[in-house]
């Protein structure tokens, strides 16, 4: 069989309680993707699944202590023509790779493919709430033909809150003109968003979206993101994103109302 061009790179942090479920649905895809584990926390508890299901772990050699940090290394590190970074707490469905893959043979020029995803809350599969059904909405437009490759279609993914689900989003390192995507300085809590918005000005580029939920995105108290909202600090982040697309009286108006929908990202 030729080589796999499509490669998981399961981000893994210290002791997370779904690690062995997320590398097992990796591992379950229709399409045979390489895997393999990257950290920047490297331990016991990592390599015993790793020798379990006889995987390569790539160690990022600068201690972040965030996900965000890691992100980077990670995508640079898949090695591959696609390449999505998994976080250990959520799963993928087996057809995710597969459809990656057909929709990569589709449209080469991607930076970004992204698929759409339902929530893990208490070990249930939810589809359709509030949030879910705003950022689907929000993505309507990138269905059009022909507007993935609009910088104005693109963002508005991006200009009412990021609508893009960060563990169901596979890069194309090729099409990255730059070593590093996300900052991990007073963005570090929105770094995600902000590393759609500086590949939604690559020019020539698509965003392309798969409008079908083929992974699931874990809510958990005890995630990084959870406990961000419960401290406030992502509240001043979020702001200066809303900066980016609108003047400022109207990003503060806008930011307002979307610390309410942060509570979502709570059981």
């Amino acid at each position: 069989m030729e080589k796999p061009i499509h490669t998981f790179v399961v981000l893994a942090y210290k002791e997370s309680p779904y690690l062995e479920n997320a590398i097992k649905s990796v591992l379950n895809q229709e399409y045979p993707s390489k895997v393999v584990i990257g950290t920047s926390t490297d331990n016991e508890y990592i390599r015993s699944y790793a020798d379990k299901y006889n995987l390569e772990v790539v160690v990022n050699p600068i201690k972040n202590g965030n996900n965000i940090g890691d992100f980077d290394f990670a995508w640079s590190h898949g090695n591959n023509t696609i390449v999505t970074i998994a976080h250990q707490d959520d799963q993928y469905d087996p057809s995710f790779s597969r459809k990656v893959v057909e929709a990569y043979e589709k449209h080469p020029e991607s930076v970004i493919f992204f698929t759409d995803y339902y929530e893990i809350r208490n070990n249930e599969r939810v589809y359709s709430n509030k949030l879910l059904k705003i950022k689907r909405l929000l993505l309507l437009p990138l269905k059009i033909k022909g507007s993935a490759t609009s910088r104005f279609w693109k963002q508005s993914a991006l200009r009412w809150g990021t609508a893009i689900c960060t563990p169901a989003v596979s890069f194309v390192p090729a099409n990255v003109p730059f070593e590093k995507i996300f900052r991990q300085d007073e963005f570090i809590g929105v770094g995600d968003w902000w590393g759609w918005y500086k590949l939604s000005l690559v020019n020539n580029t698509a965003f392309t979206y798969i409008p079908e939920p083929l992974m699931g995105h874990r809510i958990d108290e005890a995630t990084h993101t959870s406990r961000e909202i419960r401290d406030g600090s992502r509240t001043k982040q979020e702001r200066k994103m809303y900066e980016k697309f609108w003047p400022k009286p109207v990003a503060h108006l806008l930011n307002y109302f979307y610390k309410d929908a942060q509570k979502s990202n709570s059981l």
